[in-house]
């Protein structure tokens, strides 16, 4: 995707007006509206000073927000953790955080993503795709679940 409907999407996702985010990071309107139609391309600085009106990490402007959304918050919508905006890339250092405690799995998805093969990445997407609605309608938590089981016990 486009630079600029990605930055057009954390704008809307922020509820936050043209005027106001240009304003903040020190452009016109009319120049916030081109960016964000594709009509202009911003320059390293602007991205920086978009980023900055907008509260996130630059880096977080080539993804889209529901994204990032999905990775710091829990099911239910509420922040699962504390995230610093001073960093490059708050979303990356919590995955690479969480690679200490579950190193295998990271290991063996770091691998297939590696791979590149396409069929295979497609394969993993459904596949952790399935376990994370799994894990959104499950009434017990995991943690609390006896190992090898992926169903809630019926009572």
């Amino acid at each position: 995707m486009a630079l600029g409907p990605l930055i057009h999407a954390w704008r809307l996702s922020r509820k936050q007006a043209v005027s106001i985010v240009a304003e903040k990071a020190g452009l016109s309107s009319t120049s916030l509206e081109a960016i964000e139609c594709g009509e202009l391309d911003p320059t390293a600085s602007t991205v920086e000073a978009l980023a900055g009106a907008l509260g996130i990490p630059p880096s977080w402007l080539f993804c889209d927000p529901a994204h990032v959304k999905l990775l710091t918050t829990d099911p239910d919508g509420e922040a699962v953790a504390t995230v610093s905006h001073d960093s490059l890339d708050p979303v990356t250092e919590r995955v690479l955080g969480a690679s200490r405690y579950e190193r295998e799995l990271y290991v063996l998805l770091t691998a297939l993503l590696q791979g590149g093969e396409p069929t295979l990445v497609k394969a993993a997407e459904a596949s952790l795709r399935s376990l994370v609605k799994q894990s959104r309608r499950a009434t017990v938590p995991w943690q609390s679940r006896p190992s090898g089981h992926f169903e809630p016990p019926s009572d």
